[in-house]
């Protein structure tokens, strides 16, 4: 198991050791866009409860702690401030049926409010987040809208010395400077978080580009002296819907989420739905994993999507992949 303890030891220290990026990257990103884009928050015309997991990477492990696997979850909320209805173009749907998606609304100023609870463990390290989200939605022709949103919160960063694996701990090894500097120097640390994103939208396609921990580390509090370096991300993402036939639609996105110096992360998705219920995607994050996923709007309440991936990179035959689960409330 030596081979596997080096490997855990750079998954483990990669805030400080190794450049990869920061945040979950979710593979159902194109149905849920206000997890990493505050602009997005608002654009449908309904309150939604959205609780989500994700379990990265299963199976890896060491021998003494048991799981490292990156895992998350998160609960967001966001509904729209705005007392009469808002105008859309009916003749944009595509279906016919008593379960339909939510009416997405362009044509008017309306303003979305959210909040987001997430929790966030990567081998050694746990960050749990608490914000607040509001996105002014501006209408530029009866079909398309343009809106600019605001995330604020605070995110607890701590280090979790029973779960990291490093040289110091095997029987002969050299002392680990890196493994005794985060230990010594405190375990938790409190960080001031900002996000900002513009989200461009019609019920035919979406474009938005947002930026995360854009005050990095520049206020902080607690008692915790050990710097966890948050560094800002970028995401820029896309989607456009084209209509089959009456019944079915289809729909390609791609994500790209940047974090310096880390290369960019690219995922492409393909999304079919059926009479606006039933939908199955595809997907291929660059260099990591195959995706397949589904899901339904179960009724005008519940919502369920699914997704698993398959590694494709040098881990895949140390995990069994990964899942994802989203389940959420409608209230129209």
């Amino acid at each position: 198991m030596t081979t596997l303890r080096y490997i855990l030891l750079s998954l483990t220290l990669s805030t400080s050791v190794a450049f990869s990026q920061q945040l979950p990257q979710y593979s159902q990103y194109h149905r849920n866009q206000g997890l990493s884009n505050p602009g997005a928050i608002g654009s449908y015309d309904f309150m939604d409860v959205t609780i989500g997991s994700r379990y990265q990477w299963l199976g890896l492990s060491n021998d003494m702690q048991g799981t490292v696997s990156p895992r998350s979850v998160y609960a967001n909320f966001a509904t729209v401030l705005k007392p009469e209805p808002v105008r859309h173009n009916p003749s944009l749907r595509t279906s016919v049926g008593p379960i339909r998606n939510p009416e997405l609304g362009t044509g008017n100023l309306k303003h979305g409010i959210g909040a987001q609870f997430k929790a966030d463990e990567y081998g050694a390290f746990r960050e749990i987040a608490f914000s607040g989200t509001y996105a002014i939605h501006v209408p530029l022709s009866e079909k398309v809208n343009i809106s600019l949103g605001a995330r604020l919160g605070v995110s607890n960063h701590s280090f979790l010395p029973d779960k990291a694996q490093v040289l110091s701990h095997i029987q002969g090894g050299a002392n680990d400077g890196t493994y005794e500097n985060f230990y010594q120097s405190g375990n938790s640390r409190m960080f001031f978080d900002m996000s900002t994103g513009l989200y461009l939208y019609s019920d035919r396609f979406f474009v938005g580009i947002s930026g995360n921990q854009l005050t990095q580390d520049f206020v902080s509090f607690g008692s915790g002296q050990t710097n966890f370096n948050p560094v800002m991300h970028f995401d820029l993402m896309g989607g456009y819907k084209f209509d089959l036939n009456e019944n079915f639609t289809l729909m390609p996105s791609v994500s790209v989420k940047y974090m310096n110096p880390s290369p960019p992360a690219a995922q492409l998705n393909i999304q079919g739905e059926y009479k606006e219920w039933l939908w199955m995607g595809f997907g291929y994050r660059y260099m990591d994993a195959a995706i397949i996923m589904a899901g339904a709007n179960i009724n005008e309440r519940f919502k369920i999507g699914y997704s698993f991936d398959y590694s494709t990179s040098r881990f895949n035959n140390l995990t069994a992949g990964g899942h994802e689960v989203v389940l959420g409330l409608m209230f129209r």
